[in-house]
Formats: C-alpha cells, sequence, structure tokens
C-alpha cells in the first residue's frame, strides 16, 4: 500500500525514539487507520515488533520470547512463567538501546490484568534499556490505560498519538483521481487507508461497493460490527442506535421514539459514539452545545453512514443474492447522499481558514424559524475572529448554472436573521459545477485545497 500522510505523526515518533533517555510512547485509534504500517515504517532492523493474539499468557509470552529470538540469542528457550521475568531478563540481557512495540496491547492487558503495573514498574526503575511502544484499537481501552489517573501507566507516556483520519487531499493523491471523483469516494470509504487499499483491487467505485460491502461474502460486509465490538459494551444497543439515525431519526425524541427507550437512557451510549468518531451532534450556529434543545444526531463517519443508510435496510436481499437492486437503489440516491459528505467538507474547509483575505471561526449549519410562518437554513455559516463578517453558504452536489440569482437569495435569507445585523454578509455557493466562476463560488478542487 502506498503510504501517504502521517508526516507530523512520523516526525513525533522518530524523535522521541532517538533521544537519549528511554521512551514509553503510546499510539492508538480505530481499527484501519494505520497505526501497524506506520510505527513499521519507523522501526528499524535493530527494533522488535510483536504483534498480541487473544490467546492466554503463557502463548503470549513464548510468543514474544520468540521474536526477540533473531535479536538475543537463545532467548526463546529459557521458559518465562510471568510478564516480569520475561522484561528482566530482556533488560539484563540488552546491550545497546533499541524500540519495543507491543502491537494491540489490550489483548495483552485482557489475559494479564497486571501487565499495566509490571510495565510502570521497569519504567520508574530508571534502569531499562529499551523504548517501548504500546500500540492498540481499542480506544477506550487505550484512553483508560493512560489517561484515567487511577491507572499504574498515568502520566508515564513521553508521547501519547491518537490517529485520526486521514484528510480527503491525500485520498485525491492515492487514488490518482479527481477532485470531484475524490469527494465521491470520500463519501463511501471516508479517510480510512485500509479501504482505500481495498477500493484499489477495483477497477471503478460502483465495483467495489459490490465486491465489498453489499455481498454477504464482502470483506466489509460486517465491519461495523467488529469496528463496534472494540469499544461499546452493548453492540446490539450501539447498532440500533446507528441504524436510526441512519434511517433519519435524528432527533433525541425521535431516536428515543424508535428504539423504546427514554431518551434519559441514551445520553451515556450516544456520548459514547460521538467519543469515537463514528456519530456527532450538530447544534444551530451561534448556540450553546450544551443547552441547545435544537441538536440533531447524524452519523458523522462515512463508511458507517453508508452502511447504515443502504446495508442495514437491505441486509435480506443482500442475503438472497439480490445485489442488482440494492445497487440500483445506491444509484438513484448517489448525489443526494454524497451532498450530505460534501457539505461536512465544505464547513471544514471553512473552519480556522482565511477565505478572500478573511480568517474564519468554526463553521456549523442553521435551521430555525423566523416568522411564526416561516422557517429557513443555511448548509453553512460562519463568523469571522473578529466578529465582522458572516459567511453563509450553500452547498450543493450538482452542477449550478445562474450562480448571481443564488448568491442574491443567500443574502436575501441572510439578512432576515437578527444576528446578522450590522455585519458584513459574504455569501459563498459550494457546488459540484459551476458555469461562471468567481470569489463566491468555491469547487471541489478548492475545498480540497483548503482542507490541505
Amino acid at each position: 500500500m502506498k503510504f501517504v500522510n502521517r508526516v507530523e505523526e512520523q516526525q513525533r515518533l522518530t524523535k522521541v525514539m532517538n533521544e537519549t533517555t528511554i521512551s514509553l510512547i503510546v499510539v492508538y485509534g480505530r481499527r484501519r487507520l494505520g497505526k501497524s504500517t506506520l510505527i513499521k515504517k519507523i522501526l528499524t532492523t535493530s527494533d522488535i515488533y510483536f504483534l498480541a493474539d487473544q490467546t492466554e499468557k503463557t502463548q503470549q509470552i513464548r510468543l514474544l520470547a520468540k521474536e526477540i529470538a533473531p535479536k538475543i540469542e537463545n532467548f526463546d528457550k529459557v521458559i518465562y512463567p510471568d510478564w516480569s521475568t520475561l522484561f528482566d531478563t530482556l533488560n539484563l540481557r540488552t546491550t545497546e538501546k533499541f524500540t519495543l512495540c507491543l502491537d494491540e496491547f489490550p489483548y495483552m492487558v485482557k489475559k494479564s490484568p497486571e501487565l499495566p503495573s509490571i510495565i510502570q514498574k521497569i519504567m520508574d526503575s530508571k534502569s531499562v534499556t529499551f523504548n517501548l511502544i504500546l500500540c492498540g484499537s481499542s480506544q477506550t481501552m487505550m484512553q483508560g490505560l493512560i489517561l484515567d489517573s487511577k491507572e499504574p501507566l498515568y502520566g508515564r507516556a513521553d508521547q501519547i498519538l491518537k490517529l485520526a483520519p486521514i484528510s480527503i487531499s491525500y485520498l485525491a493523491e492515492y487514488m490518482n483521481c479527481s477532485d470531484i471523483q475524490a469527494v465521491e469516494e470520500y463519501a463511501i470509504w471516508g479517510g480510512i487507508p485500509r479501504y482505500w487499499e481495498l477500493r484499489q483491487k477495483n477497477k471503478s467505485l460502483q465495483e467495489a461497493i459490490v465486491y465489498h460491502i453489499i455481498n454477504s461474502q464482502g470483506v466489509l460486509y460486517e465491519e461495523p460490527y467488529r469496528l463496534l465490538v472494540d469499544d461499546m459494551r452493548d453492540i446490539i444497543q450501539a447498532s440500533t442506535l446507528l441504524s436510526v439515525i441512519g434511517a433519519g431519526a435524528n432527533r433525541l425524541s425521535e431516536i428515543a421514539a424508535r428504539v423504546e427507550k427514554p431518551a434519559t437512557q441514551l445520553s451515556r451510549p450516544l456520548d459514547k459514539l460521538i467519543e469515537l468518531g463514528f456519530i456527532e451532534r450538530e447544534t444551530p450556529f451561534g448556540e450553546n452545545p450544551k443547552n441547545s434543545k435544537k441538536s440533531l444526531y447524524k452519523i458523522a463517519d462515512p463508511f458507517m453512514n453508508f452502511y447504515y443508510r443502504f446495508v442495514i435496510p437491505n441486509r435480506s436481499l443482500i442475503e438472497l443474492g439480490r445485489t442488482s437492486i440494492v445497487l440500483n437503489e445506491i444509484k438513484e440516491n448517489f448525489n443526494n447522499y454524497v451532498s450530505r459528505h460534501w457539505e461536512c467538507l465544505c464547513r471544514k474547509a471553512v473552519s480556522g481558514n482565511t477565505i478572500n483575505g478573511v480568517t474564519y471561526n468554526m463553521a456549523t449549519r442553521w435551521w430555525g424559524n423566523i416568522s411564526r410562518n416561516e422557517m429557513i437554513e443555511f448548509d453553512l455559516m460562519a463568523q469571522s475572529m473578529d466578529k465582522k463578517t458572516i459567511l453563509v453558504g450553500e452547498c450543493k452536489w450538482g452542477k449550478m448554472s445562474d450562480s448571481d440569482a443564488q448568491i442574491a437569495l443567500l443574502i436575501e435569507k441572510a439578512r432576515k436573521l437578527p444576528f446578522t445585523k450590522g455585519k458584513n454578509i459574504v455569501p459563498i455557493l459550494f457546488a459540484k459545477e459551476c458555469k461562471t466562476i468567481s470569489n463566491n463560488v468555491l469547487l471541489p478542487k478548492d475545498v480540497l485545497r483548503l482542507l490541505g
């Protein structure tokens, strides 16, 4: 797989590994983000990489000893009764500094709850002779082990990296596709490198969807369940919440009614799904998210959104092999589906960026009633850092012909809002294609450039 981005992460890992002192490094994030690939890229032939599995402790100790043996002769010829003995022996037999990576560390802790305390002891002893990288896909467990003040490893890490999905601009580079194609691809695969790799094995986007997602034998057909099992105690409840949100229930009251539970019982699982990056809570521009009653819940992750929009409602058809029916539904609704993610990309592109000489704060949507009989909404709204200018935007995943009329309409709508009085209003059209090009029209190439 072609390696793109992760430049800062590589620099940070290399810097801390090359320091004169011994370092404890933590790398975590959801599955398929390329954590292992990143670590392997910066490890040298002198370092040791160990991928844990879900076997018993004795087997894991035996397997790690085997990985160490090429570096330390006959290291695997000894039986180590526990982790303390193995690490003490490794420390004593090490003659020069190296880095040991324990990948899927949560698997090891699951079978050996005492392991974090053992690592704490050897790191605190200051006599350890090797760097240690702890890597894992269970975000909840990794955060707990490192960021919880009650845990043994709290405050011990010299570098903590939480990997995020990769920007769409790198997707265009990876797939060598147009900016328009990049937006459409991103709406399915998001910023997950492993999904990009799978996509590249097929000639077209349609072929990849059919082969990997809407096929009972597809490698991504059960993907959401694999992601949820790492971090959610109640997978059924989490999947149910994603299903009803994906089906269009966006208000808390609507979600509660669909799952037939009091809204008060849903706060914790919804917050957990937000923390994991699977859903987002959307609040109108200018309102406080903590007490707003207008908030909407949306699936934030593109792949999860696609899955719960098209796969879950059609699982019976997919199991019967009626792929063509499901594919036709996807084709009929594709532009509308992509437009939702186009809006998200446009808001991210504006947030914290300078457009036409003005720097803007975070961009969000706005919707609401301006009178008893009139409700309006904006796909995008952002205030300048000096609070003198408000950008109002409309995002359309289609071809715009009369941009002047659309811009005039945006200004007219914006002037009806009480909080725009006395402000400089800047209208921007975000379009897939547009006949007329101006500073008030941004196309996919412009959005990708802003996203960097």
